[in-house]
């Protein structure tokens, strides 16, 4: 069997994957824009907050749309000219995946479970694209622990897998608008947790606050990413 032998250090040349998850209307879309040379992947229909960009998109409708935009991903040569690429949003797509179980099995548990497999798979699938940026937009989910504190963390259908979705990632940035002195919101991406927001940075090159900038994250984490056509 021969060895494969790898660095440490090329690892953030291969891109920078992160979940970002906030309540609707925080602003998860517009960081979109932020990301080196972005393509979408959109299950959501909520791009019109970033009309003015003029930023290439694929409507994600139902599993064959996924299953097609993942091949044009790692295998055109026009996809190789991105290099970042923005699942808006992951909750959303589960839904997609949950509603076409739905139809298939007549047991509901059962089509949570199927659903929770193919999500494991497909986040894992993405997660991994070789060279690129991605970027997975997820819902906000509160729930109540036994001292009866709000927790918030990414939601997903289905409790296990939304349980284990930061698992996946190693950088797990919660969007947040907040008031500051004056009152006025501001829009700030969390990256440490506080034991009430989950959050995560495996770089640990992070603050406890960042500005809501994508590409500054990824430069502040030494992420690199090449748009190269095949």
């Amino acid at each position: 069997m021969a060895i494969n032998l790898k660095r440490t250090s090329t690892i953030a040349a291969d891109g920078v994957k992160v979940l970002v998850y906030g309540q609707a209307g925080a602003g998860k879309t517009c960081l979109i824009p932020s990301l080196p040379n972005p393509v979408i992947l959109s299950a959501e229909g909520g791009l019109l907050s970033i009309a003015g960009t003029d930023i290439p998109y694929i409507e994600i409708g139902c599993m064959k749309d996924l299953d097609e935009a993942y091949k044009w991903l790692v295998g055109s040569k026009e996809a190789g000219e991105f290099q970042s690429v923005a699942l808006d949003s992951i909750s959303e797509i589960a839904e997609v995946v949950l509603s076409a179980e739905k139809k298939t099995q007549k047991d509901g548990r059962a089509a949570y479970g199927a659903m929770g497999e193919q999500m494991t798979d497909l986040i894992r699938a993405f997660r991994d694209l070789p060279g690129k940026h991605v970027y997975f937009s997820a819902k906000l989910e509160k729930a109540q622990d036994e001292m009866g504190r709000i927790l918030y963390a990414p939601s997903m259908p289905g409790n296990k897998v939304g349980q284990q979705l930061p698992y996946f990632f190693d950088e797990v940035l919660a969007l947040r608008v907040e008031k500051d002195n004056e009152g006025v919101p501001q829009r700030m991406l969390m990256c440490i947790p506080d034991g009430i927001w989950t959050a995560k940075d495996r770089s640990g090159a992070l603050d406890q606050w960042e500005a809501p900038d994508l590409g500054g994250v990824i430069a502040k984490i030494g992420g690199a990413a090449n748009a190269q056509p095949f």
